[in-house]
């Protein structure tokens, strides 16, 4: 069987309009793309949706008392941003973005995914981490309870899931794009130490 890696590895590489490579950002990568690039656009795309799905065993907890992070789910729609980097540059920013993304458990995988951008209403395609379904650290439709006991005992590399859910919902807010249920389980979490 080959690995998800392997998959994405074998998927052509992306050179779109304008002569520039895409990657959609709806986590961190909207405020932190750590990478430089030539345009950065609202875009929009269907068939996943943002979500808590993904059960964090490094940055925000550890297999014992696994934190959530996001990931992109099956199913409707998320809005984020289309980050775009020249197309020459597109292996550099790939290998970066896998090894940020991809680390050693292959729980997200790398896909070229049409999205619209929605200053111009225009698709490009764009390389996607989408969470394997398949994949044990894959969480999936938690209630909002079971979401919370996971976001209140996390703590990895990273810091605190807590923190993590409080900065996502701080930075989506700044930008613009709502979230109803990360939000909900926000306003559950306990204030700041002070």
């Amino acid at each position: 069987m080959t690995s998800a890696r392997e998959r994405a590895e074998a998927t052509p590489r992306s050179a779109d309009q304008g002569g520039l490579a895409w990657f959609f950002g709806y986590g961190s990568l909207m405020w932190h793309p750590g990478f430089v690039h030539e345009a950065f656009e609202p875009a929009r795309l269907d068939g996943f949706h943002r979500a808590l799905c993904i059960y964090s065993h490094h940055y925000r907890g550890t297999p014992a008392r696994p934190g959530l992070v996001l990931g992109l789910a099956p199913g409707g729609a998320c809005t984020g941003r289309a980050i775009g980097v020249a197309a020459a540059r597109e292996p550099e920013v790939l290998a970066y973005l896998d090894a940020r993304e991809l680390l050693t458990s292959y729980v997200y995988e790398r896909r070229l995914l049409p999205l619209e951008l929605l200053g111009g209403r225009r698709q490009v395609r764009a390389w996607c981490y989408v969470a394997r379904s398949d994949h044990e650290q894959f969480a999936g439709a938690l209630d909002e309870a079971a979401m919370l006991r996971h976001v209140l005992r996390g703590h990895g590399a990273g810091g605190s899931n807590v923190a993590y859910v409080r900065n996502t919902v701080a930075h989506l807010r700044e930008i613009g794009i709502s979230e109803p249920e990360l939000e909900r389980l926000a306003e559950q979490l306990p204030p700041e130490p002070g």
